[in-house]
């Protein structure tokens, strides 16, 4: 009896174990089955999806890679490394010049362009403008002969058009994204207080490495060159900035031309506008005037430093209200070099009008306007 049970369990045993073991072996010879996999049409294109390709295929093969480096002091307790930067660049035209931010440059010792596939370059610096953070390269040796990209006009922008960015994000050669033109007429500080106005914003991505790239519109115009973005993180935050093309277009002329871009300016530095609000004054705080400057023969005068009184205060300029130092220059920019600016001026309570001549004080980096 014994027996005969144990010999049913064993059976049984055996069952399960070959309906198991038979099973897992059918599972993975079906498995092993290979099945056509129908490939479905995909079918026409959006408009948009056609129109953001088409712009990439015209504008792409005109942005390039800039790569600059900044040798590090020698240091005697330990190894150096040289800071490397990375930037984005635009061919501007036939003769191969290269359209970038002033910023991607700031420090470098060398510098070098790739079109890709590892087309190094080295590259010679023809101008900056840190005014209007904008500079412009040439090649050094020969040059590739790489289409210029098509220009466009900033003018006739307006609020939700769609945009296109091309540039180097975090070193990704020629990456594009998409967005809008999300305000018109925003201003962006630069340098020694001053500021560019009519800047382009827009929630097209722009990162680190997309400095310097081309702002496009839907036909693959230029439409600006992006610049800077706001944000906590470093990374971008859905607002971006670029120099609208029309400003460009004049300041790179003048860099190819000149090598510099003329800084209008009377020959004054200024108080700046939190030290100014902070002693209640409206206006711009004549800090001090420099030796034979269009503001001295004037005689504008500026803070007493010995007694700490103030002296003049620029209200005014050319009828239009100035508060600080991105007011004044905005209006010595308009009236230009060469010509004469009529200032309204308080001191000690009594006002006054006087004429300004405006010169270039580009040579002058002590001077703010």
């Amino acid at each position: 009896m014994i027996a005969r049970v144990f010999m049913a369990f064993v059976l049984t045993l055996l069952t399960v174990a070959v309906v198991f073991l038979g099973y897992d072996y059918f599972q993975r010879a079906t498995c092993r089955e290979v099945a056509p996999v129908a490939v479905v049409a995909r079918g026409n294109l959006a408009a948009m999806e056609r129109t953001a390709s088409q712009v990439f295929q015209r504008a792409s093969s005109s942005v390039v890679f800039v790569t600059t480096v900044q040798e590090s002091t020698p240091n005697p307790f330990g190894p150096t490394t040289d800071e490397v930067g990375m930037g984005s660049g635009i061919v501007w035209d036939a003769a191969g010049h290269i359209v970038t931010n002033a910023h991607v440059l700031r420090g470098a010792q060398h510098i070098a362009v790739s079109f890709g596939k590892g087309e190094m370059h080295r590259a010679a610096v023809v101008g900056t403008a840190p005014d209007y953070d904008l500079a412009v390269l040439c090649l050094s040796g020969s040059n590739p002969q790489k289409g210029s990209i098509a220009i466009g006009s900033s003018k006739d922008l307006f609020v939700g058009q769609t945009v296109f960015a091309i540039g180097n994000p975090y070193g990704l050669t020629r990456t594009m994204t998409e967005g809008i033109v999300s305000a018109l007429h925003r201003s962006l500080p630069t340098t020694g207080e001053r500021e560019v106005r009519g800047v382009i914003q827009t929630d097209a991505a722009i990162n680190p490495g997309n400095s310097g790239g081309p702002l496009l519109d839907s036909a693959g115009r230029l439409i600006g060159v992006n610049s800077a973005i706001i944000s906590n993180s470093g990374a971008f935050a859905g607002v971006g900035f670029a120099m609208p093309v029309d400003l460009v277009k004049d300041v790179v002329t003048r860099l190819i031309r000149d090598g510099r871009v003329p800084r209008p300016g009377i020959g004054i530095s200024a108080l700046g506008a939190q030290a100014a609000a902070h002693l209640g004054v409206n206006g711009v705080v004549v800090a001090a005037v420099l030796p034979g400057s269009p503001a001295q023969k004037a005689g504008l005068e500026g803070i007493d430093t010995s007694t700490g009184q103030l002296g003049d205060v620029i209200t005014q300029a050319d009828g239009e209200q100035v508060q600080d130092i991105a007011d004044l220059a905005s209006v010595l920019e308009k009236v230009g070099v060469g010509n004469s600016v009529k200032l309204s001026v308080e001191r000690q309570g009594q006002h006054r009008a006087v004429q300004v001549q405006v010169e270039d004080i580009s040579q002058q980096p002590e001077s703010q306007p």
